[in-house]
């Protein structure tokens, strides 16, 4: 078993700390079970982060954790964005700082539209708010890129949504919010292939345009079908057994996660 941990770096760029989302010796509890246990990552600036394991190996877990769920306690270790603590602030400040989180069950909220709940969002993060006029110019670009009906704009968040437009829905958010760091937690579950085309090519659009860096979270490698990893880490039981490159995710691929249970004590 191979084991090349990614650890924390001090090169310096004109002056200034490479920028990444860091993660260091991080232990998670959630209703007093610890989940992760003692996670050390760097995730890169315009890199593309696979995060793989089997089912309950606590990607989720360290996904919520990271974007500041109150469900998910951090009893130990940090969480560093572009050199800031932000272990214990705040959901709503780490996004202000550049923190995305792309939900794997996008909720449901009747009588609020995708328009205004969008509109509000981006506002929220701007210092030169957008008009109505404006923001619907912005948008209308946005929709296009994903291939979506201005319609959609006018539905309830989420209500009545397939799984390819929940999905679309997101990554419409990642569009038009351009954090610095995006979490992207089964973005392939409940797309079909054409939407995840869609999905794969638009995130790429982004990054390209945005220096983003990117963590896709995943089973296995639909999404980097589309997505290219620069990196990929292996999390079993809360822990990280292996990692590699895109060739670690195509191996998983082909022969699956058996290698690698068991082996956790």
């Amino acid at each position: 078993m191979r084991i090349t941990l990614i650890k924390s770096t001090k090169q310096r760029t004109r002056g200034n700390k490479m920028k990444q989302l860091e993660i260091q010796d991080l232990h998670v509890e959630v209703d007093g079970i610890e989940i992760i246990k003692g996670v050390t990552l760097n995730f890169h600036s315009g890199k593309v982060h696979a995060l793989m394991g089997p089912n309950g190996s606590g990607k989720s877990t360290l996904a919520n954790a990271l974007m500041g769920h109150p469900k998910y306690k951090i009893t130990k270790g940090k969480i560093i964005l572009d050199g800031k603590d932000i272990t214990y602030e705040k959901a709503n400040i780490r996004a202000k700082l550049g923190l995305f989180l792309s939900f794997q069950y996008p909720a449901e909220i009747t009588g609020v539209t995708m328009n205004n709940f969008l509109r509000t969002a981006v506002n929220n993060q701007r210092e030169k708010k957008f008009s109505i006029v404006e923001f619907h110019t912005f948008l209308k670009e946005k929709l296009k890129e994903l291939n979506m009906e201005s319609s959609f704009m006018k539905r309830y968040i989420n209500e009545g949504f397939s799984g390819g437009e929940k999905k679309k829905a997101e990554i419409l958010q990642l569009s038009l919010l351009e954090p610095k760091y995006a979490i992207l937690d089964e973005a392939d579950s409940g797309a079909d292939r054409d939407a995840l085309k869609i999905i794969g090519e638009s995130i790429n659009r982004i990054k390209q345009k945005n220096s983003m860096g990117i963590i896709v979270i995943t089973h296995y490698q639909k999404m980097l079908h589309y997505l290219k990893a620069d990196h990929v880490t292996i999390l079993v039981e809360g822990k990280i057994v292996d990692t590699g490159d895109a060739t670690l995710a195509e191996e998983i691929e082909k022969n699956g996660y058996n290698k690698y249970l068991g082996e956790i004590k």
